[in-house]
């Protein structure tokens, strides 16, 4: 009897390892969860990066890239400080490194491979290499030298301490993409509808790549103006952004918001403000654009009575918040201002350009026209630098409708704006630049961008007396401490190419 059950017992758990056995793979396999992703996916997560993604990744371009260029600016210090001071705070020097590469460029380099050998997805591998070149453009502008060839590629090949290229380098290479993708889109090839920037459409996403092409052949322009002319050609030859329609555009909603607006309009309502240099220009010159942009509150004395019953968009009522100030000096200059505290200086208008739905434009057709105006002065391309010019300031006016019907400008207020301000010999390139200045606005990276690489508009220094720099005006990014604890030895490296890691260190494209 013993060992009778004995049997029993073993034959039990025969049956019980039988069954577990049985089957296993497929009862293991998790039927729900992705194991991979599509590469559309990720270049749609990687286009969404590149907007305002929230309210700290805000943070570098208002405290850094719209200070330095003086648009928009804070008198507070503390977690605010970084252009307002010309002070280095590596808190808010550090978002765009952070959202672009830590974030956009690992989906980008992911789509890009992925895409890569599939010709039902030729044009989103196309679309994603010109991408890839936009969302490095933005990092290496900032920056300098950047991980490129190796980076991003810590998913795909274990690279987790990528070497710094050289920015001459990264160039050279985003030209070749540009040129290579562009031309290699087809209409006749499958076409991805549910892409975010402009539905798979390959007729616009080439039209995109060649204005891409023409900003960065532009960036050359002190460096290697051979090179600079070569790309500008092709990019107009290819064919470009021809009207507002074409603009590449993030669109917002009231749920997928525009974050920029979304931290101005709450969060830090009461701390920015519009800066005397850009509220002055822009009332000297009759400007029907600052009708569109500004709002103040007048009389407000503190953040809470900043409140919509107090706001006028009359252009004569602007005052722009003067260079140089923290919150208490600022108090000094008040009663010569014609304010009655700092929370009575003109801000960017959080109901048209700021409102939580408006557009994010990321290259434009106005951008386009005043950068073959300048091209067109500097004899690389056909056509009268004149017509440009006027095609370019009309073209940014027109777009202000596009972020809300109140801001639209009278097209008689645009032809009398056009017609007073031609564009005059021997100024072309400040005056072509300083409208650049407007119509970037709201774009960071680029506004900071053209400022080193034209040298306008025509800025003075910013008199803090507390500043950290040495030149006039700060020059790129620090590197974030991150890449010190992860990446020392290639960032020592670069820095041993490039100088200190300050404010002064000037990328390679700048140059006096």
């Amino acid at each position: 009897m013993k060992n009778h059950i004995i049997y029993i017992i073993i034959f039990c758990l025969a049956a019980v390892n039988f069954s577990c056995d049985e089957n296993f793979d497929e009862i293991n396999t998790n039927k729900v969860d992705p194991t991979s992703l599509s590469p559309l996916f990720l270049l749609n997560q990687g286009i969404v990066d590149m907007r305002y993604r929230d309210g700290f990744a805000t943070l570098q371009d208002l405290s850094y890239n719209f200070g330095i260029v003086q648009q928009i600016i804070t008198p507070f210090g503390s977690s605010l400080a970084g252009a307002n001071y010309n002070q280095l705070n590596l808190s808010n020097a550090q978002p765009i490194w952070q959202n672009t590469y830590r974030n956009a460029l690992k989906n980008i380099v992911d789509a890009v491979e992925k895409s890569r050998e599939d010709p039902l997805r030729a044009n989103l591998f196309q679309s994603a290499r010109i991408w890839k070149a936009y969302a490095y453009m933005v990092l290496t502008d900032n920056y300098g030298d950047v991980p490129y060839f190796q980076g991003a590629r810590g998913f795909i090949d274990q690279i987790v301490d990528p070497v710094y290229d050289t920015q001459e380098a990264i160039y050279n290479d985003i030209l070749k993409e540009l040129e290579e993708a562009t031309a290699a889109l087809n209409p006749a090839n499958p076409r991805v509808t549910s892409e975010i920037l402009y539905g798979g459409d390959p007729v616009l996403w080439k039209k995109f790549g060649y204005s891409l092409m023409l900003r960065a052949a532009m960036r050359l322009s002190k460096v290697d103006p051979v090179k600079a002319q070569n790309f500008v050609s092709k990019a107009v030859a290819g064919g470009l952004i021809q009207s507002n329609a074409e603009n590449a555009v993030l669109r917002n909603t009231s749920v997928f918001n525009n974050y920029l607006g979304v931290h101005l309009g709450a969060r830090e309502k009461a701390n920015y403000y519009l800066t005397a240099p850009f509220v002055n220009h822009l009332k000297a010159n009759n400007d029907p654009r600052l009708r569109s942009i500004a709002i103040r509150h007048v009389g407000a004395t503190n953040g809470p009575s900043q409140t919509v019953a107090r706001i006028t968009r009359d252009p004569a009522l602007q005052i722009g918040m003067p260079m140089g100030h923290d919150d208490v000096s600022i108090n000094s200059v008040l009663a010569a201002n014609g304010v009655v505290s700092l929370w009575d200086f003109s801000q960017a208008n959080i109901y048209t350009v700021l409102k939580i739905d408006a557009p994010q434009f990321i290259l434009t057709y106005a951008q386009n026209q005043l950068l073959l105006a300048e091209a067109a002065v500097r004899g690389w391309v056909q056509g009268n630098a004149a017509d440009y010019y006027a095609a370019g300031i009309r073209a940014n006016m027109e777009q202000m409708a596009l972020y809300d019907g109140n801001a639209s400008i009278p097209t008689a207020d645009i032809d009398q704006y056009i017609a007073s301000h031609p564009l005059v010999a021997g100024r072309e390139l400040e005056l072509i630049n300083t409208e650049y200045w407007i119509a970037a606005f709201l774009d960071g990276s680029e506004l900071f961008a053209n400022f080193r690489r034209s040298g306008y508009p025509i800025l003075q220094k910013n008199p803090y007396t507390g500043s950290e720099i040495t030149g006039d005006f700060i020059r790129s990014m620090p590197y974030p401490d991150s890449e010190r604890v992860v990446n020392l030895a290639n960032l020592q490296e670069a820095l041993s190419r490039q100088g200190p890691n300050n404010l002064d260190r000037r990328v390679w494209w700048d140059k006096p």
